[in-house]
């Protein structure tokens, strides 16, 4: 992870884009990427979508989530293990497995 930060904050810095961002349109740019990633699949079916496609609006999107998470000095990893484990409370194997509802219907 430290290479990948390493590198996007010397991509952004090369290029003085600091200055743009900031939580909140690190948070835009984000959720547009993920509507970009969304495009790739628009009028197809998961397996019509081009892999190469997916690739490269899937990076921009983890690109813009790992530097949020930077902004914030977030461990990625450590959150993301921090949220399995709330969602193992909330998606109890014996109730959830299989089953496509949200918690709030188990």
């Amino acid at each position: 992870m430290k290479e990948v930060i390493e590198a996007l904050h010397k991509f952004r810095d090369d290029r003085d884009w600091a200055q743009f961002h900031n939580s909140k349109d690190l948070a835009l740019a984000l959720n547009i990427d993920a509507g970009e990633l969304l495009e790739t699949f628009l009028w197809k079916s998961s397996e019509q979508a081009d892999p190469e496609k997916v690739k490269e609006e899937l990076a921009d999107v983890l690109a813009f989530a790992f530097l949020m998470a930077d902004k914030y000095d977030f461990d990625v990893k450590q959150i993301v293990l921090e949220k399995i484990k709330k969602n193992a409370v909330k998606y109890p194997v014996s109730k959830s497995k299989g089953i496509a509802k949200k918690y709030t219907e188990l």
